[in-house]
């Protein structure tokens, strides 16, 4: 898809504007408040959520990185922490991150801002929040990345905040997925392609890009560590396939497979609203903002994975062009679009 970065990164944002007024409520409230799901209107203004400004930051970093590796191929770990933890801290700094950012991400960050301690450190070890894999898109929307680096720069990004081994493996899958997505997969491909993924990953713990961070953790050793993480996301995976096996689009999505306050749950309940309506971006978006959880990540995910499905002719100019951060967006798209 030529457009498909700029797709998937307008997609996030749309779905994190239309999901910030909803988060908290349950489907009966949003109903009544903003009328039937399917006919939900775009907020004006379109704010949107820390969840974009993570994903501008993630992005703007790995932009720097690359450069600073001399091209996409020399990026590694020692080249992709300086500058994204860098843009990290400036986020959480920012007179802007007033939208109800998660705890984790900020006690991480705030840890983060001291340059003498070692990022592992300030790794939030137990939490598998969805902040690990809400921001992760630019890592699959970046061109010419080996499977090692998108991988491992997946994780470590996810690592940087959240440190749990399901939080890598969700932030790894869900760049995946994007990445598949812009590569041409089919949707109702991705599920067995994510199973597949996942299984081959299973016990393959990224020292060369984690370090020691399994020792910051009770696993008594790396492959057991990821591991768990691994497991988690296949457990999602089932149930994913279980609700597309018999699916309900006029359900909450939450109750098949989960309210998405944590990372595999955000991955499993954005793909499927995203599969309930591969052919209708913006009715996908509107079934992830009408869910009981959280429903901005939610239809964040959703919106990056119909984005890059659909590249950036999906979304109509007048929600895309009033969307919140703009302009940064485009200016990412189309570094990456091909």
């Amino acid at each position: 898809m030529a457009s498909a970065a700029t797709g998937s990164l307008i997609g996030l944002a749309l779905g994190d504007a239309l999901g910030y007024p909803t988060e908290f409520q349950d489907v009966r409230a949003i109903e009544a408040r903003y009328g039937p799901w399917r006919e939900m209107a775009l907020p004006d203004p379109a704010y949107v959520t820390d969840d974009t400004q993570m994903t501008i930051a993630l992005g703007l970093g790995l932009r720097k990185a690359v450069a600073s590796a001399g091209g996409v191929r020399g990026l590694d770990a020692a080249h992709l922490v300086p500058p994204v933890r860098e843009k990290y801290v400036e986020w959480w700094r920012s007179p802007d991150n007033n939208r109800a950012p998660g705890n984790t991400c900020l006690t991480a960050c705030r840890l983060l801002a001291d340059a003498a301690r070692p990022w592992a450190e300030a790794s939030r070890t137990g939490s598998k929040g969805c902040g690990a894999n809400m921001r992760v898109a630019p890592v699959g929307l970046m061109p010419q990345l080996s499977s090692e680096q998108r991988s491992g720069a997946a994780q470590l990004q996810s690592a940087l905040t959240h440190g749990h081994p399901t939080a890598l493996a969700a932030g790894d899958l869900t760049a995946y997925a994007v990445h598949m997505l812009t590569q041409g997969a089919r949707p109702q491909e991705l599920t067995g392609l994510l199973r597949s993924y996942a299984v081959g990953s299973r016990t393959a713990y990224r020292a060369d890009w984690l370090g020691d961070l399994w020792r910051h953790a009770q696993d008594p050793g790396p492959e057991h560590f990821i591991a768990r993480g691994w497991d988690d996301c296949l457990g999602a995976l089932d149930r994913l396939d279980a609700a597309l096996r018999a699916p309900d689009p006029e359900a909450d999505p939450c109750l098949a497979t989960g309210a998405g306050w944590i990372a595999e749950e955000a991955l499993a309940t954005g793909l499927l609203c995203f599969l309930l309506f591969p052919t209708e971006p913006l009715t996908a978006l509107r079934r992830a903002a009408c869910s009981s959880g959280d429903s901005d990540s939610i239809a964040c995910l959703a919106g990056a994975f119909a984005g890059a499905h659909l590249g950036a002719g999906a979304w109509p100019e007048e929600w895309a062009g009033r969307i919140e951060y703009r302009d940064q967006l485009v200016g990412l798209g189309k570094v990456w679009d091909v």
